[in-house]
């Protein structure tokens, strides 16, 4: 059995690979858990001065969370260690510089995982949707600071109450990307920028990532912001939403 997540070490620089492109590279709870250890693994290496997290294969980077998962996921694993928030919190707080190399197009959760990274280089032809709304879904907060804080409070409306799909060049006209590069120009583009970050100086580099981070961060009412996600959780138009994508219609939502 081929492993979902796969990493590698090469000096100071760490690859974390998606690895399963017959399924775009969801990522399921056991996916998940491979991706926490991969992080883990990497960030207690030294050595390692950059991370780069891709995917395999040339369509997808990522199709995001296994949506049969979130029903269960939502009542029975939160507060554990590898919900889909805290890993995804855990990327962004790795001590070193990420880099995610967007192989391909960007859908729900993995949208997220791409902005816990420090740097965002997409290739040509790429897309973009978060379908949270269209299926009753209130995302975690986290993702939502993300959104508005690494990109903007409009782009975070227009993915997440407008549910909008974005293009190549859209995305890095509103700063969801860094770079854009033809798909002949990718693994070279990649390996510039990470062995770039790999020479810069690491106890330098460390120090303003958490800076800048800390800079940039708000204060929310993360209570009334955890209720109202309970609230969706639990409602019906999420049941609804999830089963209408299943059958394939579109949801009738009752707004309970």
């Amino acid at each position: 059995m081929t492993n979902s997540v796969l990493l590698s070490i090469d000096g100071p620089i760490a690859t974390i690979t998606l690895n399963d492109p017959a399924k775009h590279n969801r990522l399921d709870p056991a996916g998940l858990k491979l991706l926490r250890e991969a992080v883990e693994k990497a960030d207690a290496d030294s050595a390692v001065r950059v991370t780069v997290i891709t995917g395999a294969g040339d369509k997808t980077f990522c199709s995001g969370y296994d949506l049969g998962s979130i029903p269960a996921g939502e009542r029975k694993d939160e507060g554990g260690d590898n919900t889909f928030e805290v890993v995804m919190d855990r990327i962004e707080a790795m001590r070193m510089p990420t880099l995610c190399a967007l192989n391909g197009g960007v859908y729900g959760g993995a949208t997220d995982l791409a902005l816990a990274c420090d740097f965002r280089l997409g290739v040509k032809g790429m897309r973009f949707f978060m379908p949270a709304a269209r299926f009753g879904l209130h995302y975690y907060p986290s993702g939502l600071r993300r959104y508005t804080q690494k990109v903007s409070p409009s782009f975070a409306k227009r993915a997440f109450l407008l549910s909008e799909d974005f293009h190549d060049t859209e995305l890095l006209a509103v700063g969801y990307l860094d770079w854009l590069v033809e798909r002949a120009e990718f693994k070279d583009k990649v390996a510039e920028k990470a062995a770039r970050l790999a020479g810069l100086a690491p106890l330098s580099m460390s120090g303003m990532k958490r800076a800048i981070e800390q800079f940039a961060q708000a204060a929310p009412d993360m209570p009334s912001i955890r209720q109202t996600q309970r609230a969706c959780a639990n409602s019906e138009d999420l049941k609804e939403g999830l089963t209408a994508l299943g059958e394939r219609r579109t949801p009738t939502f009752k707004g309970r």
